[in-house]
């Protein structure tokens, strides 16, 4: 069921303005509730601080003549006549402040009791002759007598705390009174009662008027901002159901239209992010695009070490030309295809296809998932083989050089034309090594920087195939080993 509501925010905000005149009076009177109740916790103090000097004066003898039980039986007398008393402490300065007598008796021999926060219980220990007064809260539940519920923990109360000196004015103990604040609340809450007893009346259209008028600002606002949270969470399909006819409404349907533009806008960059991924790999992204993809540029570099796989078709040149341009390019995704699923599911990722050549990178703790990627690879290609032979189409052969070293993550070109690579001396060394598969007629070489990585060798059937060879365009020698099996 549609609900439309006439009139602008405008009118009904004029309208609510004729009850602005009740809701001062309403204010004055509450101000003065206020006051009241400054007047009330005043009172409280002044008696606080009356009974806390009274009673330091009053036991000061006792305390100089250690006669704690007369202290002990004076106070329990008073905390059981008394129920805004929720607890008195007496410590004795002469025994490091440990109390000696205390109501409720559980607190006695104790230094640093868990009533109140131990900062109060310091600046309490602090006072010398004047007393101190200090607003704080109970931290546990006070039962005095037994089974008889005197203050819950997190009440609020007022200890009243002065020092109790001998005849000299050495200060030989402390006295320490919680003091509830149930009478100031009761006393504030009835002065409370009659004040809006006395606006009441006038209050009242105003606050009905306040509320109907809320109610109906707020209710769309609370659930377009219900509607913004949930857009904003990417549920991009959803809409704010508000018919108004007012500014409200339109602001609704604005709201609406923005969900349907974000929601077209958003689908295209989903498919712009997927379709980019599918060019830069997503591990090249996080080095090259770690402030997002539309802050690329040129440029942008960091060192890695990092295990390279090279893998070749041999005599590709040759068979592509007996084959058509579409038969070539048929080949080779059906080809790139399955060598880039074995080469995912190893853990690597491919950096980029020269021809028919693959380009594949593995994190520097994975150099033995390039191993493992190598042979499946070579496993994969009997299977995609078999595959054409059924169909009388030639097999193909390829070989694999990998090679462990440091190599230049980054961005290379010009404004208007970037493009992700991985420059290094390792990228050209397992580049020569895939050469080199011809040489020695081997379907994998590694090379000894990769052998030496290997977390678990013996995992591995590896045969030397040559301890001292120059790679064609260096000058330094490195082993070569054929990888056979794992």
């Amino acid at each position: 069921m549609k609900v439309v509501l006439f009139g602008s925010i405008r009118t009904r905000m004029m309208a609510f303005t004729a009850f602005l005149i009740l809701a001062i009076v309403g204010v004055v009177v509450w101000s003065w509730a206020e006051d009241m109740s400054d007047v009330y916790y005043n009172q409280k103090q002044q008696e606080a601080k009356m009974i806390v000097t009274a009673l330091s004066n009053a036991w000061t003898n006792e305390l100089v003549n250690q006669n704690w039980s007369q202290i002990r039986l004076s106070l329990n007398l008073l905390t059981q006549r008394n129920s805004q008393f929720i607890y008195i402490l007496v410590s004795d300065a002469r025994r490091s402040n440990q109390i000696v007598a205390a109501s409720p008796e559980a607190f006695q021999e104790q230094y640093f009791p868990d009533l109140v926060p131990v900062e109060i219980t310091k600046k309490a220990l602090e006072t010398y002759s004047y007393s101190r007064l200090q607003k704080t809260f109970i931290l546990r539940d006070i039962e005095f007598p037994r089974d008889q519920m005197r203050s819950r923990r997190g009440e609020r109360i007022l200890e009243a705390a002065a020092g109790i000196r001998s005849a000299t004015g050495e200060k030989i103990g402390n006295l320490r009174i919680g003091v509830s604040l149930k009478q100031v609340r009761s006393a504030v809450r009835r002065a409370i009662y009659k004040a809006l007893l006395v606006g009441a009346f006038g209050l009242s259209f105003g606050l009905l008027g306040a509320y109907i008028l809320a109610l109906h600002l707020t209710k769309p606002v609370k659930r377009l901002q219900i509607s913004a949270a949930k857009i904003a969470a990417g549920n991009w399909q959803h809409r704010v159901n508000i018919y108004r006819a007012d500014e409200i409404g339109a602001l609704a349907t604005s709201f609406n239209e923005m969900s349907s533009a974000l929601q077209a806008m958003f689908s295209r960059l989903e498919k712009t992010l997927d379709s980019f991924e599918r060019f830069v790999p997503g591990k090249f992204l996080t080095v090259i695009a770690s402030d997002g993809i539309e802050n690329i540029q040129v440029g942008v570099a960091a060192t890695r070490l990092i295990t390279i796989l090279f893998a070749d078709i041999r005599g590709y040149t040759s068979m592509s030309e007996q084959m058509t341009p579409m038969e070539t390019f048929t080949l080779l995704n059906d080809y790139l295809a399955c060598m880039g699923q074995v080469i995912n599911e190893a853990g690597g990722f491919i950096d980029k296809y020269i021809g028919d050549a693959i380009m594949a990178l593995f994190e520097n703790e994975n150099s033995g998932c390039s191993l493992y990627a190598a042979l499946a690879m070579q496993q994969r290609l009997k299977v995609f083989n078999e595959e054409r032979q059924s169909k009388n189409q030639p097999i193909i052969k390829i070989g694999i050089g990998i090679h462990y070293g440091e190599v230049v993550m980054g961005t290379i070109g010009f404004t208007s034309r970037i493009e992700s690579t991985v420059i290094g001396d390792a990228v050209n060394v397992a580049a020569r090594v895939e050469g080199l598969t011809r040489i020695y007629d081997c379907g994998i070489l590694v090379t000894e920087p990769v052998v030496s990585m290997l977390k678990e060798r013996e995992a591995f059937h590896l045969r030397l195939v040559d301890d001292y060879v120059k790679v064609k365009g260096k000058k330094d020698s490195v082993a070569i080993y054929e990888l056979l099996g794992a």
